[in-house]
């Protein structure tokens, strides 16, 4: 069942349940952190309405700079700017920023510690028909090896809206990955979020067989996963693992003991993304199975969404597979 604590949106089994772009959240919460405080600002790369923040532009244009298609100058000058007091949120899919300009982020961000918030929008393989040369899937693990940075990934537009606003005060480097189509929207405003904690979304009646660890928008396939599981009497607890740096340690190791098995879900390589951040807590801490469901050592190719996610193995149906066949490792 749902977590009650977390009050989160009664709708989310319904085929009607709404669903939001995801950068939708982060337009709106960019907003309302400018109303809030005034040394925040916001830069773009010729991307301001794709990646939602012409609504802060509109409101507060002495505060907006449009850099143009030039990615690592976006980068740079938000560190200046951070460096004078300023809370900079600079903007573009995430191909371009972090794909294109990892040596700006690491040498004028990160080396420096400045408070510079770099938001990817259009991450994944769900941008779809833009095909494989647009598809981010490998910037979490560009972002996560950074020393002092923070890597955000929300479920749905309104985690992307709390997440910008508890950015906006954080005061160190942070990435924000944004996802481009409509999500079904699984929490509510009075669903707590606080950066570097997990959330357990679903639980059985009892201690569960397996533990599910998702990031992102992949987070309604594998509740409706768990729904399913729990008809074939394999009792699973859902976490939602918004933040990958910091990891919830503590939440981890405690899924890890009570259920001997975990499979990581995450719309991003295998291979550096959030399972290989389970893995390496866990290796150290207590070993288990852990079974992996993302994109395996692939590029990605144009087509719909929904074909996407299946071509790759990412479905709720892949999940269900995915933790059978971990059970089968106990």
């Amino acid at each position: 069942m749902l977590n009650p604590k977390l009050k989160l949106n009664s709708k989310i089994w319904n085929d009607d349940v709404e669903q939001v772009p995801i950068r939708k959240g982060f337009g709106e919460g960019l907003v309302v952190a400018g109303e809030a405080d005034v040394n925040v600002v916001a830069l773009c790369a010729d991307l301001t309405e794709s990646t939602q923040m012409d609504k802060f532009r509109d409101k507060f244009p002495e505060r907006f700079v449009e850099i143009g298609v030039a990615e690592q100058n976006l980068v740079t000058v938000a560190s200046g700017m951070a460096a004078m007091g300023k809370i900079p949120f600079c903007s573009s899919y995430a191909m371009f920023s972090p794909g294109r300009n990892w040596e700006q982020i690491r040498t004028t961000i990160t080396y420096n510690d400045r408070p510079v918030v770099i938001v990817g929008s259009h991450a994944g393989i769900s941008v779809g028909p833009d095909g494989g040369t647009h598809q981010a899937i490998e910037d979490i693990a560009l972002m996560r090896v950074l020393p002092n940075m923070t890597v955000i990934s929300p479920c749905d537009a309104v985690e992307a809206k709390k997440a910008t606003l508890a950015l906006a005060k954080l005061g160190k480097p942070a990435y924000l990955r944004l996802a481009r189509e409509k999500t079904p929207i699984m929490t509510t405003t009075e669903t707590p979020f606080k950066i570097g904690k997990a959330q357990v979304m679903f639980q059985p009646d009892g201690l569960a067989h397996v533990g599910i660890i998702a990031t992102g928008a992949l987070l309604h396939n594998a509740l409706m996963a768990a729904k399913d599981l729990e008809k074939k009497h394999i009792r699973v607890k859902v976490l939602n693992m918004a933040t990958i740096k910091p990891l919830d340690t503590d939440a981890i190791v405690a899924l890890a003991k009570e259920t001997q098995a975990i499979v990581t879900i995450e719309e991003h390589q295998i291979a550096g993304g959030l399972g290989s951040a389970v893995a390496e807590c866990l290796a150290g801490i207590y070993p288990i199975p852990i079974e992996f469901v993302g994109v395996n050592d692939r590029y990605g190719q144009s087509g719909t969404p929904i074909q996407l996610i299946k071509e790759y193995k990412m479905t709720r149906e892949d999940i269900v597979k995915a933790v059978i066949k971990v059970l089968n490792r106990k």
